[in-house]
């Protein structure tokens, strides 16, 4: 299905952004890849280009630049005259601790994680109401269920839950064939989340190479959500429901509070 199709991966150097790049690079689909470190997103271009994207290229720069998002966009509609899917992913640097009262922290974040998302939605929609695309938006369990330590984190994929389950709304009533696809994540083993929360939380990270092709999958079959691991993230969304203060206190106690670090 997504042979030949253009697409952008946000966030692709590392995590699972590169994971996704390899699989859509198997499917033989057009890649624009973006991240901040130039070195690492040539070796994500060069490997794609091994095994059998039509083609690839990259933009580095930071999303907190306004003008990084018309930049992508132009490249891709200067390249490839069009676009075909939309991958949301980056994320900026965000500790696992307790709130620190730090507001312009949470200014800077909500500009990374959420208004960018915006600002990379909005350039793109003209090209993919053209060819009838897709937007995927990588969110996470934190933006529906708020655990304790990640308030700024947690803040940003609430705002990305509300802006684009409005906008998916919109598009329907206005008759646009340009599908939204939220992905809610829990634990993955990448190596920022790794590095962030394995001195905390025991449980065992679900695998990002599948978590990875279980978004594109969603994608290119234009699923409204993509939940992973599939078992834990849906029975958490249930008991959400129908317990809202027992899953609070499961969500507690599953945690080694004791090793929590103040910032």
């Amino acid at each position: 299905m997504l042979r030949g199709k253009r697409v952008i991966v946000t966030g692709a150097s590392s995590g699972i952004g590169e994971q996704m790049a390899y699989h859509l690079a198997r499917m033989e689909a057009h890649l624009l890849l973006t991240a901040r470190t130039e070195a690492k997103l040539q070796k994500v271009v060069e490997r794609c280009l091994e095994l059998g994207a039509a083609s690839a290229r990259y933009i580095s720069g930071s999303m907190d630049s306004p003008s990084l998002p018309e930049e992508v966009l132009s490249e891709a509609e200067n390249t490839w005259g069009g676009l075909d899917m939309l991958i949301l992913n980056h994320i900026g640097q965000s500790s696992f601790s307790y709130f620190s009262g730090d507001v312009g922290h949470v200014r800077k974040l909500m500009d990374i994680n959420f208004v960018s998302y915006v600002a990379l939605a909005t350039a793109a929609l003209p090209m993919l109401k053209e060819s009838e695309g897709s937007i995927v938006v990588v969110s996470s369990i934190a933006g529906r269920i708020a655990g304790p330590f990640t308030a700024p984190y947690s803040a940003t994929k609430f705002a990305l839950d509300g802006f684009f389950s409005s906008l998916r709304q919109e598009l329907i009533i206005e008759k646009v064939n340009v599908s939204i696809t939220l992905c809610i994540l829990g634990y993955i083993n990448t190596e920022s989340a790794m590095r962030a929360v394995s001195h905390v939380i025991p449980d065992t990270p679900a695998p990002k190479e599948e978590c990875a092709l279980e978004i594109i999958r969603g994608g290119a079959l234009r699923w409204r959500e993509v939940h992973y691991p599939p078992r834990t993230v849906s029975s958490m969304l249930l008991l959400r429901s129908f317990a809202p203060e027992l899953l609070d206190s499961i969500v507690r106690g599953s945690y080694r509070v004791e090793n929590v670090r103040r910032t």
